[in-house]
C-alpha cells in the first residue's frame, strides 16, 4: 500500500485522517483474534506509526529533561502519535459495549465483517509485492507461524510475579503491532489476560506498572527491528507481515463458525456474506483512493494504472 508521510500532520485532513485510523485500530483491538496492527497495515500509516515509536531514544530523553519541548514534539512525531492515540482512546470508549454485546449475541456477524477487511487487505497488498521465489516461502511462512500461534490453547491461570508480568507485557504489545496476531489473545495464551483485566478493575497499580513498563520496552525495542527490517528488507518484510493476516483468518474462522447459531437459516447467510463483502469493499476503496491501483476496483472502474509495487 502506498505510504503516505503523515509523521508530521498539518491539516483537519490529516488529523481525521489519523483519528480515523485510531478509531479502527481501537475497534479491532476490542476484538479477540484481531490485531491494531492490521488496521495500521491497511490504512497505510504502518511505516510512520513504527517510525514514530522507535523516535523515542535518547535523543528525546535529553530533549525532555531539558524542558525542551517544541523540539521533543518534533522529534518523537507526538502530534501523530496523539492523533492515533486518541482515536484508538476513543473506540475503546466508545465501541466497547457495543462490540462486547455483539460479540457475545452475534460474534459470527463481527468477525464476518473483520474478514472481510483481512482478505481485502492481503489481496490489496500481495498484488502491490514482486512474487519473487524468497518473498512467496516467506509468506507460507508467515502464514504457518500465525496459523499455529493463533490456534494455541490458552494457558491455566499462571504465575504473576512482576519479572512474569513485565515479560508477558513485552510481548504482547509486540504482537499488538504485528498484523494479524492480537496482544489480548498472546495474553490469554500466557494465562495474564484475566489477571490483569482484573488489574485494571481493582486498580493494581503494582502490577499495572509492570505490564506497562513491559510494553514500554518491547514497543520501542521492537520497533526498531522492525523498522530496520522494512528499510532493508521491505519486499520480504512485507511478504512474511502479510502471511502472518492470512494465518489470522484461522482465528477469524473457528470464532465466526463458534459463534453460528443452529436456527440461523437463509437470513442470516445472507447477512454474514453481505457484512464479508462490505469489509472487503471498504478496504479496497480505501486503498485504491491512497494507491489508485487496488485490483478490484481497478476492474470496477476498467482503468489499467499500473500498479506499484511495495
Amino acid at each position: 500500500m502506498q505510504q503516505i508521510d503523515l509523521g508530521k500532520p498539518r491539516t483537519p485532513q490529516q488529523y481525521l485522517r489519523l483519528f480515523l485510523t485510531g478509531f479502527a485500530m481501537g475497534a479491532a483491538d476490542i476484538v479477540p483474534g484481531v490485531s491494531g496492527g492490521t488496521m495500521a497495515f491497511i490504512l497505510g500509516i504502518y511505516h510512520t506509526l513504527i517510525n514514530a515509536i522507535k523516535s523515542f531514544n535518547l535523543t528525546a530523553i535529553r530533549l525532555a529533561v531539558g524542558l525542551k519541548f517544541k523540539e521533543l514534539f518534533a522529534h518523537v512525531s507526538l502530534t501523530f502519535l496523539i492523533a492515533v492515540a486518541l482515536g484508538i482512546g476513543t473506540a475503546i470508549i466508545a465501541l466497547s459495549n457495543l462490540l462486547g454485546s455483539a460479540l457475545e449475541n452475534t460474534p459470527t456477524f463481527v468477525f464476518a465483517f473483520f474478514g472481510g477487511l483481512v482478505i481485502a487487505s492481503i489481496i490489496a497488498i500481495g498484488a502491490k509485492l514482486k512474487w519473487t521465489p524468497v518473498n512467496f516461502i516467506l509468506l507460507i511462512v508467515g502464514a504457518v507461524g500465525a496459523f499455529i500461534i493463533v490456534g494455541l490453547r490458552p494457558m491455566q491461570d499462571g504465575d504473576h510475579t512482576p519479572l512474569v508480568l513485565f515479560v508477558s507485557g513485552a510481548i504482547a504489545i509486540c504482537a499488538m503491532i504485528l498484523p494479524g496476531i492480537s496482544g489480548s489473545f498472546i495474553l490469554l495464551i500466557l494465562g495474564q489476560y484475566e489477571f490483569i483485566l482484573n488489574a485494571v478493575r481493582t486498580r493494581d497499580i503494582g502490577s499495572l506498572i509492570m505490564v506497562a513498563a513491559g510494553c514500554a520496552v518491547g514497543i520501542i525495542a521492537f520497533s526498531r527491528v522492525l523498522s530496520w527490517l522494512l528499510k532493508h528488507y521491505e519486499q520480504a518484510t512485507i511478504a512474511i507481515l502479510t502471511g502472518f493476516m492470512i494465518g489470522s483468518l484461522r482465528k477469524i474462522w473457528e470464532e465466526a463458525s463458534t459463534g453460528w447459531k443452529p436456527e440461523y437459516g437463509a437470513g442470516e447467510i445472507a447477512l454474514t456474506a453481505a457484512l464479508i463483502v462490505l469489509g472487503f469493499v471498504l478496504v479496497s476503496a480505501i486503498d485504491h483512493a491512497q494507491s489508485r491501483s487496488n485490483p478490484l476496483m481497478r476492474m470496477i472502474t476498467g482503468r489499467s494504472t499500473a500498479t506499484q509495487p511495495l
